[in-house]
């Protein structure tokens, strides 16, 4: 499905009241007189590489652009992690060591530094604020199948996943899955490891677990009522969910609490015990 204002820009574009500039890499601001006048970068070489993924940087021509008005809107710096971690704030605790991306590299905070320095030239309007207003998912998981580097995908948690830390412990409230993610990631955070669980039946994860992400949810993008009634009356989880489970590193099925504890035990950096998730497991029915 095409969005209206795509279509609103496609139709500007054909009556010659927009120009699309594809492959064009801005890299400087044009300042002349304490004025922002245009920008000034390089052009790229052509790619064909899929839509989200790594293209070349193969420099073609450079280039130059002015007008009387300059407006950045370069998205945000969350394929970035060294400016993620530059900008983390202290409210949050530590940064992460393991991150991963919920946007293409491309989402780099480049223009950021590139508008700082159109301040630091005396530009007028040049101003970054509220760096330090992060949002983070805890709930993130590596994509079996990237798009672009460190692809993670978001877990749609419904409330009655059982949460632990690295450890095998339960988080405190208000840390329910799916409720405050920055609340839950200060808690981890705070408890020195890189890594918590859901611990879920089948019946939980078919009716409560979804992932984000329009590619992850065929049902609803492509409004078909079939596959979303396959939801609430299918046997299993959404198809997405079946094959995360089947192959990403970061899921342990087993049919006993036996085998689960060993396969987490073999991906998790903390041993945990039969008899600790056994203690959780019967309080939280």
């Amino acid at each position: 499905m095409i969005e209206p204002f795509v279509l609103r820009a496609q139709e500007a574009a054909k009556a010659s009241k927009l120009a699309f500039r594809f492959r064009h890499q801005v890299k400087e601001l044009v300042v002349e007189n304490g004025a922002i006048t245009g920008v000034t970068g390089h052009v790229l070489a052509e790619d064909d590489a899929e839509r989200g993924s790594a293209t070349n940087r193969e420099v073609v021509r450079d280039f130059t652009l002015r007008a009387p008005t300059t407006l950045i809107a370069s998205g945000g710096i969350g394929g970035n992690h060294d400016l993620v971690r530059k900008a983390w704030p202290e409210r949050l605790g530590a940064p992460p060591e393991l991150m991963v991306s919920g946007v293409p590299e491309h989402v780099d905070g480049l223009m950021l530094g590139i508008a700082k320095a159109a301040k630091a030239a005396k530009a007028a309007e040049a101003h970054l604020i509220n760096g330090y207003r992060m949002w983070h998912y805890v709930e993130g998981i590596r994509n079996w199948d990237p798009i672009w580097p460190k692809h993670g995908i978001r877990i749609l948690p419904g409330p009655s996943s059982l949460w632990l830390d690295a450890a095998g412990e339960r988080l405190p409230d208000p840390n329910w899955p799916g409720f405050d993610t920055l609340k839950a990631l200060t808690e981890l955070q705070s408890r020195g490891h890189q890594h918590s669980w859901f611990i879920l039946t089948r019946a939980v994860i078919k009716k409560e677990f979804a992932l984000s992400g329009s590619e992850q949810n065929p049902d609803l993008t492509g409004k078909s009522w079939r596959l979303v009634a396959g939801r609430a009356f299918g046997p299993k989880a959404t198809g997405s969910v079946e094959v995360f489970k089947a192959h990403t590193e970061d899921f342990v099925v087993a049919d006993t609490l036996e085998d689960l504890v060993e396969g987490m035990n073999r991906i998790g950096d903390v041993p945990l015990s039969v008899d600790t998730l056994r203690q959780h497991l019967s309080a939280r029915r």
